[in-house]
């Protein structure tokens, strides 16, 4: 997992309340549990005018030239800016994958479903959390926003807005550290258990 401190690019802007996980992963595309690959098929439904299917060369699929994600403007956008209840629905963290496989690295929005949030966390992206008074400045933006994990800031259109994340998640982005990266810090302490556990239980 990359190292999170600064970001700065444009925010896509999604503005859609109780966006939920099949939205942002359709069912069809869950076969694989590698973390890879899921992103051209984001927000599939939406992206595409034909339905999609595993294997299909998106390339060649008809887009939808008015969804956000399909303008000039918004490629290569690492921040998503939505609205309420965003990840909503079953817990597939396929949803989090497929975003951050296709580039995004912050969601802001007035609020997330839990399971989801806490999935983006695992999987190198920041879910924060704003005002829906904030998120209607933010969505006017139509340039560059910094996001500075360390100083807990968004910076946009001459403004600064504070938010809050978990200490603990917060080093963990910090430092590039999921779950088995976290693991593997206490590599040698694991190494010696195992050692001395197999003396004391040689039958095993």
């Amino acid at each position: 997992m990359d190292k999170f401190t600064i970001l700065t690019s444009i925010a896509a802007p999604l503005d859609r309340a109780n966006v939920d996980t099949d939205a942002i992963i359709p069912k069809q595309f869950l076969k694989s549990i590698k973390r890879s690959g899921f992103g051209p098929n984001l927000f599939d439904e939406w992206r595409y005018l034909d339905h999609g299917e595993v294997g299909m060369d998106n390339s060649k699929r008809p887009i939808n030239k008015d969804f956000v994600l399909n303008k000039d403007e918004y490629q290569g956008a690492k921040i998503l800016i939505t609205r309420e209840n965003f990840g909503c629905g079953s817990s597939r963290e396929h949803a989090p994958w497929a975003l951050e496989d296709y580039g995004f690295k912050v969601i802001i929005a007035p609020s997330f479903a839990d399971i989801f949030y806490n999935n983006c966390f695992k999987n190198g992206i920041l879910p924060i959390v704003q005002s829906n008074e904030v998120m209607d400045e933010l969505f006017s933006v139509t340039k560059d926003i910094t996001i500075n994990l360390d100083a807990q800031t968004i910076q946009a259109n001459n403004k600064t807005y504070a938010f809050e994340v978990d200490e603990e998640r917060k080093r963990r982005l910090m430092n590039g550290l999921d779950d088995i990266a976290l693991t593997l810090q206490y590599s040698d302490d694991i190494k010696t258990f195992e050692s001395q556990y197999f003396k004391t239980y040689s039958w095993l």
